[in-house]
């Protein structure tokens, strides 16, 4: 026991040393214009914060800001962002005929701009059964329920890919979730996941990306935690995440045994989140380090 409180007080004191040992460094005053197939699309990357976060910060900012250039850079041209090779897988498989009796996502919603809006206004409580639902269960519902095949892994490639390029459709739209009404009481749950402690090192969200937003813990500019951006190719990774898959990281760095993507939890701690979001637009597939 004696072993495990010195173990603790050694980490909370070296998150601590890493924070205090730099200055804060403000957001990159930059401008987001994306080289498309279209032409130039201007993002608007940082916006007044919603009433909600009145009192905790007067301005949003996308977590684009907070990336080094050459990150930046990759975001701002197509043809440079490594996250464009998924929406071309989610492509391939929009069109492909997948279901038990050939029913492909084309067969019903046509083109993927179908799905224009979506993205933007997701989490968000489904009017048929009540449930709080992301892209990626209203992505399961057709394919288990339309299609007639196993849910697809919240995580997987087949969903990630599909994620990337329905929240494609929403590119340059404002991200405007609702979080009164039915979205309330989940608005009120992910609230409370925000602000709880976790872990060894007793971190929250807020912790990081609102007490100290701005520092340095070694090496990672701590951003808001925006969420706008999500599915992203995280050059880390080298592949692409979803803000749940996010969180998980997120979580399991304060030593902590993590919820799982689709649960509960999870589900609404992005509304909640996203929700923090509010007046940014989608960015589609963002890149971060």
């Amino acid at each position: 026991m004696q072993q495990r409180k010195l173990n603790l007080l050694a980490a909370t004191t070296a998150f601590g040393l890493a924070l205090a040992g730099v200055a804060l460094a403000d957001p990159v005053d930059d401008t987001l214009v994306i080289e498309t197939d279209d032409g130039p699309l201007e993002i608007s990357t940082t916006a007044p914060a919603p009433d909600h976060l009145k009192g905790v910060m007067d301005t949003i900012w996308s977590g684009w800001h907070y990336r080094e250039t050459e990150t930046r850079a990759l975001e701002a041209d197509d043809f440079d962002n490594p996250g464009m090779v998924f929406v071309d897988l989610g492509m391939d498989a929009w069109n492909e005929p997948m279901g038990t009796n050939g029913e492909s996502c084309a067969g019903c919603h046509e083109g993927p701009e179908s799905m224009a809006g979506l993205r933007a206004v997701t989490p968000r409580v489904d009017e048929r059964t009540g449930a709080l639902m992301g892209v990626e269960n209203y992505i399961n519902a057709c394919v288990t329920e339309r299609m007639g095949l196993e849910a697809w892994g919240m995580t997987s490639g087949d969903m990630k890919n599909m994620l990337a390029l329905i929240s494609m459709q929403s590119r340059g739209m404002l991200v405007n979730v609702a979080i009164d009404g039915t979205a309330a009481p989940f608005w009120e749950k992910g609230k409370e996941v925000y602000y709880t402690r976790f872990g060894q090192l007793e971190m929250s969200c807020a912790n990081c990306h609102e007490d100290n937003q701005g520092l340095y813990i070694r090496a990672d500019h701590l951003s808001q935690g925006q969420v706008n951006g999500f599915p992203t190719y995280r050059l880390k990774d080298a592949g692409i995440l979803s803000a749940q898959q996010r969180f998980v990281g997120c979580v399991r760095d304060t030593r902590a045994e993590t919820f799982k993507p689709n649960s509960d939890e999870f589900k609404a701690l992005e509304l909640y989140v996203a929700s923090r979001g509010n007046g940014l637009m989608v960015e589609g597939v963002s890149v971060r380090h």
